[in-house]
């Protein structure tokens, strides 16, 4: 099979053969997945909630107020539709190539090195939030689904994101409950009525899912952050050990697994290909943005209107798949129309370079937020605004290396090195 593979008729896909608006919008994508992780990166526990650092008023909260309406899970969503157009293209572009059987092993090699890519920025470049994992994980899946039409993998899709919605459902009216029978032994224990065990496993759990973190408990993780590199990754293994293992299989299925389908689907009808009319991309940006800033302005408004109530939280969540799947189609539609302008052509080459490198610049986002906050200690001593100065450094120095590193190699460093993996062989590197 080596030897099958490893032919140059199944070579990885050369520049001259890459679908530029594919590119373009992928860089999009990757550049701004930065503006929500940074916040899990330089900030401890405020990622969803900022009240926990004080952060409800000023500059900090318009950025937080900002990044939910627009960019919570919708950067990540683009990202993800981008990868399951993918599996399409590779595929395709293999069997069109007479790779028969051999690509179903040429996608499940890349699939898995792609999720060791994945332990290793989390356990080594020590990025909790690491989405390559998920990719691996969930990439496993969509091979068998290559094939389906467009209708079925739609299908797939809204019933995956209407099960993530039930579940999500279900979670309120379970912490509703529960903080209900919590408040009602409260009242029965401070009354001196003996409690028996149901009750006070109610208190002992609504304190635990309500309780935010105290000023304590966060100086403590801030110092344990400030540590060695050993000491580091000691204090972020609880996190990146749950981020791998029950995070996934409660969230993956609906928030990944559903948005890989709609890229397959998507691809499929050439959305993404920027083929469609400016009438088409522009209704779905307008209904995009229409339907999911109405959605996500509900949610904001109903968690600060009630000072960041936990429970006020979970009624959020419930419409968090709807507000988010609207704004990422938004942004499909507002950046297809942008790259169909062709305006700001510069930066369209240089957005293009940086989505050609995206495993590369994805982890480099690791790398570098690590030096900063981990390496320089700086990490909790940011204000949540100044995160956004080190966001912005990253955007510019890799919109310009990007496009100077392809001047003179076919690849970026760990895309070359993915493909060799893959392909079984050493790939040319250096640009003839």
């Amino acid at each position: 099979m080596n030897a099958i593979i490893g032919q140059a008729d199944f070579n990885p896909t050369q520049k001259k053969s890459r679908i530029n608006s594919l590119d373009v919008i992928r860089g999009i994508a990757l550049l701004g997945i930065l503006l929500m992780n940074i916040n899990g990166m330089g900030l401890p526990y405020s990622y969803e909630d900022p009240s926990v650092l004080g952060h409800t008023e000023g500059l900090n909260y318009a950025v937080w107020f900002a990044n939910e309406l627009f960019f919570e899970g919708t950067m990540r969503g683009l990202f993800t539709i981008l990868f399951g157009a993918g599996v399409i293209l590779l595929t395709s572009r293999l069997i069109d190539k007479g790779a028969g059987i051999s690509t179903a092993d040429v996608y499940y090699r890349r699939i898995v090195w792609l999720l060791l890519f994945g332990l290793v920025n989390t356990w080594v470049f020590l990025w909790d939030g690491d989405i390559l994992y998920a990719y691996g994980l969930f990439g496993f899946f969509l091979f068998p689904f290559r094939n389906l039409a467009v209708k079925s993998l739609l299908i797939i899709a809204a019933v995956l994101i209407c099960l993530g919605t039930a579940w999500d459902i279900s979670d309120y009216h379970k912490n509703k409950t529960l903080k209900a029978e919590a408040e009602q032994a409260l009242i029965f224990k401070e009354s001196g009525t003996e409690l028996d065990k149901k009750a006070d496993d109610a208190i002992a759990e609504w304190e635990k899912i309500s309780t935010k973190k105290t000023p304590e408990e966060i100086q403590e993780h801030i110092t344990g952050m400030q540590g060695n590199y050993f000491e580091v990754q000691q204090e972020k293994a609880p996190e990146i050990q749950w981020m791998q293992t029950w995070f996934q299989y409660r969230y993956g299925a609906w928030d990944i697994l559903s948005f890989m389908f709609l890229g397959m689907a998507f691809y499929k009808l050439r959305i993404l290909h920027g083929e469609k009319s400016v009438k088409f991309y522009v209704i779905l940006a307008l209904i995009g943005y229409a339907v999911g800033l109405s959605v996500n302005y509900y949610e904001v408004n109903l968690i600060t209107s009630n000072n960041f109530d936990t429970l006020h939280i979970y009624q959020a969540k419930q419409t968090y798949n709807i507000g988010r799947l609207f704004i990422t189609l938004g942004h499909i539609g507002f950046f297809m129309l942008f790259i169909k302008s062709g305006v700001l052509g510069f930066l369209q080459r240089g957005l293009a370079a940086v989505g050609r490198m995206a495993l590369s610049n994805y982890l480099m986002h690791s790398i570098i937020t690590s030096i900063v906050f981990l390496g320089f200690g700086l990490y909790g001593q940011l204000e949540r605004y100044e995160l956004y100065y080190v966001v912005f450094s990253i955007w510019i120095f890799q919109l310009i290396t990007s496009p100077i590193w392809l001047r003179h190699f076919q690849y970026g460093p760990f895309e070359w090195l993915w493909r060799s993996l893959t392909y079984g062989k050493k790939q040319p590197f250096k640009n003839n």
